[in-house]
């Protein structure tokens, strides 16, 4: 290793005292003035590393040199230049290009023949149309092209699935300086959506699934689009590693119907995952598995303290593209068995039904809790990270909690045991360009909980939630990236201490105002226990800053303020603030976020650690 290291240095070393040799031009550029013709012309012609030697090396420079201009002003549209391959005197001899460009021709009308059977009336005008050629425009062979390309994808989203190019004609007339072209277009019959046939070695997938995805019915005319729409929603569900659909052979046909032939190959069936966090205080740890993409509905999505976790995926037991997980979740705070079922598409493309069990033990500075639930949720997504949910829990807790029967006295333990029936609705909208990472964009999250508290205790109350964030990049570049978020909730017809205390809103640790411990910030009984509240309110503002490819800096502000009354506010918030360092890990950084408290309470820290994959918000 110190060889290698020795080497490495010297090699270093070496490249700094030697000097670089800049490029040059393959020949020398004589005759343009136009700014933008001479810059293509340099570009066409090229550089290089080291002068002719010879004058034989000079001269096959000079005509290498004339033959790329004269093909870059060809395809610009000047056919009437003269280009004149030169070779100086001087020793040593340096080659160069004279050019006169002479007048640029432009387009006329241009026509499409077609070749065999045309298409529809409806069909031919749009191929026209999509040529989008000017008469009188520059005639660029590029121009062409890509006109003739536009064409062919017209007819194929119109039904012309087979629509192909023959060889154009391209007249250039000396006379008058035009380019008439005349495009040669095959649109072939029009080809109407069969069935689908389903090829999928091996694999347990029903083909009856696969089709109730196809959005067309067999008679419906060929759309390259309704296509990749299938082939969405098959990759999306997480199953395959590859879908594929594309339409049968001609030789596969049946009258004007082709059929579909979608090709699968399903990822491994079982997957485990393990992670661990550490942290010296509640909520200020190292989660080594991060949740990506989607949307989580359990009640126990996140993790606190210091532990283990483990989670077992099988993939399409029942055949439908389905998800079985276990997760099991061994931390100082926290203790969770959980069970999920995902059922992708259900009942209707972009639809999925989930339905999950768990158990569960907790041991929070505010309560401890020990019971069991299960759930269910219908999500309806219309991209994959927009979507609306509804569905519902059934819980079954045996609730420790503290209460105060008057603000000067001990509080008093409480032992409950509570059935909590729970509805729920939410909706989300993420127009930000990165799940982990947003540089750009915005988000909001809205979410609303009918709530029935039974046995012990009981009470009706609706708990409420709503987060909005932003990222804007600045300076001209996303290098430099202003983030900022706002939450509020509120328990409506609730009352403290009626509402259980796992049911009520805290705030601090790292998801919410950083520089505190998890549920350090809001309202305390007499023995600095925290109490939870019936309103919150979360801003965040951070400062994020890439220094290069790997590395980023942050700096960040946070407050929130939680309250015994359903009115959400940050008047007398407690504020914290720090610094922090992220690292690019390809799909997601690596956050190391540094937080202290600003207006601290007797007790708390004076600084906090948080470290976890992807940002903060």
């Amino acid at each position: 290793m110190q060889r290698t290291g020795s080497a490495l240095v010297f090699s270093l070393a070496l490249i700094s005292v030697c000097p670089a040799r800049s490029a040059e031009p393959a020949a020398a550029l004589e005759g343009v003035t136009d700014r933008g013709l001479r810059s293509d012309i340099s570009r066409a012609i090229g550089e290089v590393k080291t002068p002719a030697a010879t004058r034989v090396e000079a001269r096959r420079r000079a005509r290498e040199a004339a033959e790329n201009a004269t093909a870059l002003l060809r395809s610009e549209g000047y056919y009437e230049s003269q280009v004149e391959a030169l070779v100086s005197e001087s020793d040593p001899p340096k080659a160069s290009v004279k050019v006169t460009p002479g007048p640029r021709f432009v387009l006329a009308a241009p026509q499409i023949q077609w070749v065999g059977r045309p298409p529809g009336t409806g069909a031919a005008g749009r191929a026209r149309k999509a040529l989008g050629l000017t008469a009188g425009a520059p005639g660029r062979a590029a121009d062409i092209i890509a006109a003739e390309t536009r064409a062919v994808l017209v007819l194929g989203t119109l039904g012309y699935a087979d629509a192909i190019a023959r060889p154009r004609q391209v007249i250039v007339d000396h006379a008058d300086h035009t380019v008439r072209p005349t495009f040669r277009l095959e649109a072939g019959s029009l080809v109407r959506l069969g069935a689908v046939e389903v090829r999928n070695p091996n694999g347990r997938t029903k083909p009856s699934f696969v089709r109730s995805l196809a959005p067309w019915k067999p008679g419906d005319i060929y759309d390259p689009e309704r296509l990749a729409r299938l082939e969405r929603r098959l990759t999306e569900t997480g199953v395959f590693e590859s879908a594929s659909a594309q339409l049968a052979p001609q030789s596969e046909a049946t009258g004007e119907e082709r059929p579909v032939i979608v090709a699968l190959v399903e990822r491994p069936r079982r997957t485990i995952e393990v992670g661990a966090a550490y942290s010296t205080t509640a909520g200020a740890g190292f989660n080594a598995a991060a949740s990506m993409g989607g949307s989580s509905f359990g009640a126990y999505s996140t993790i606190e303290g210091s532990g283990v976790d483990a989670r077992w995926t099988h993939y399409n037991l029942l055949g439908v593209a389905d998800t079985s997980t276990l997760t099991a979740r061994l931390y100082d705070i926290q203790q969770v068995l959980d069970a999920e079922l995902d059922l992708p598409d259900w009942r209707r493309p972009d639809q999925t039904l989930k339905a999950g069990a768990d158990v569960l033990n907790e041991r929070t500075p505010a309560y401890d809790d020990t019971g069991a639930g299960v759930r269910v949720a219908i999500e309806r997504h219309w991209t994959k990270t927009n979507y609306v949910s509804v569905g519902g829990y059934f819980d079954y807790v045996s609730l420790s909690q503290k209460e105060a029967v008057n603000p000067e006295s001990t509080p008093v333990g409480k032992r409950l045991r509570l059935v909590i029936p729970t509805a729920f609705a939410a909706f989300s909208l993420d127009h930000s360009n990165d799940i982990l990472d947003p540089t750009r964009g915005w988000r909001l999250y809205l979410r609303a909980e009918p709530t029935l508290v039974t046995g012990d205790r009981s009470i009706t109350y609706v708990k409420t939630q709503a987060q909005v964030s932003g990222y804007w990049p600045i300076l001209g570049s996303e290098r430099t990236v202003l983030a900022g978020r706002l939450e509020v909730g509120s328990i409506l017809g609730g009352a403290l201490p009626a509402v259980p205390a796992d049911r009520r809103f805290y705030s601090g640790g790292g998801g919410s105002v950083r520089g505190f411990a998890y549920q350090a910030v809001g309202p305390r009984l007499s023995d600095n226990t925290p109490e939870g509240g019936l309103s919150l309110a979360e801003a965040s503002f951070e400062v994020r800053h890439r220094l290069n490819a790997q590395w980023g800096l942050a700096a960040f502000v946070d407050a929130g303020q939680v309250g015994t009354s359903p009115a959400p506010t940050l008047r007398g918030a407690r504020i914290g603030a720090g610094v922090g360092v992220r690292y690019d890990l390809g799909f997601g950084p690596l956050r190391l976020d540094i937080g202290t408290p600003i207006n601290p309470r007797k007790g708390d820290a004076p600084v906090q650690v948080y470290i976890s994959i992807g940002q903060s918000f």
